[in-house]
């Protein structure tokens, strides 16, 4: 029997919901439908990956969204740190086998079944919880540390579900994770400020004279322009730090992490054509760039010599 479900944002102001006990099958039903049914979904679960793991990837990709939800959709800043401490505590019952929230029940085989470590899944809503009470980053070190908590923990979930849990893929994934998390910084400057938060390094401003009352203004002059020049590098050099994991891997994860990438450098390429004006409007990447991108991708995966083994 199906049942309507709701988004994190109107589920936890149910009062019906928040009380409903899901079954597994329900559950799992659950985390498919969130992880199919949003826009930003276009490669959650590639068609590419083995379809045994296709609703690990769903239950994973469940809590991300969630606690990415309960940080920037509630639109109170006290009100998301409440949830958010109310998601961690769900997580712990996970952990003590009393899962009782939809994504929980759904996430708790897939946990288990994996290894997967639940400081990466609390690593996550730290990040979310800092986003409430951090506004700008002073250094690069700063800013970094932050992606350690907001992004790396993806890339190594992902990496784990696909069966590598070694220390030289996890180093490169992170290299790689940083890379697209500072690529959506930049292309989102004006979508951030919308939210009172500066992703820029604030000694980068500094260094080029650029000041936050002129960035808060949206003025793009010269100084700002040096600004973008020198992350949009830092980005770049942090993609092509990451993209010999692309080898690393077999080929059906090694062509989502190679999409991944170039997508971000596509990112990158477009900021630099717009003369690095992000301030009047967003670089995005069409469909038609979309399909160009795949294709290449396919391109390079497509001809490996051989698969590599995995390594525990």
């Amino acid at each position: 029997m199906s049942r309507e479900f709701l988004l994190p944002r109107d589920f936890v102001r149910s009062p019906v919901e928040m009380e409903r006990v899901y079954s597994r099958p329900e559950a799992l039903q659950y985390t498919r439908w969130l992880a199919t049914s949003h826009y930003e979904n276009f490669h959650v679960v590639s068609f590419l990956l083995p379809k045994h793991l296709h609703q690990d990837f769903y239950n994973v990709y469940s809590f991300c969204r969630w606690a990415d939800d309960l940080g920037d959709e509630i639109g109170d800043r006290d009100e998301s740190l409440r949830l958010l401490d109310w998601w961690r505590r769900e997580l712990q019952a996970m952990d003590r086998g009393e899962a009782a929230h939809p994504v929980f029940v759904a996430l708790a085989e897939t946990v288990s079944r994996h290894a997967l470590p639940l400081s990466l899944f609390a690593d996550l809503i730290h990040a979310f919880e800092q986003d409430q009470t951090v506004s700008t980053y002073a250094t690069y070190t700063e800013l970094y540390d932050y992606c350690r908590y907001s992004a790396n923990p993806v890339g190594r979930l992902v990496l784990m579900l696909c069966g590598y849990s070694d220390q030289r893929r996890f180093e490169l994934s992170d290299a790689t994770c940083t890379a697209l998390q500072l690529a959506n910084f930049w292309q989102d400057v004006t979508v951030d400020l919308e939210k009172d938060r500066i992703y820029i390094p604030l000694e980068v401003l500094k260094r080029h004279h650029c000041t936050v009352e002129d960035l808060r203004a949206r003025r793009f002059n010269p100084q700002f322009r040096e600004v973008m020049v020198e992350v949009c590098q830092a980005a770049r050099s942090l993609f092509v730090e990451g993209l010999p994991l692309v080898n690393m891997v077999d080929r059906r994860l090694a062509l989502d992490l190679d999409l991944f990438s170039r997508g971000g450098l596509k990112v990158l390429d477009k900021i630099a054509r717009r003369d690095y004006n992000v301030l009047s409007a967003r670089p995005a990447i069409s469909k038609t760039e979309r399909l160009g991108l795949l294709l290449s991708s396919l391109a390079r995966t497509a001809f490996r010599l051989r698969t590599p083994a995995k390594v525990a």
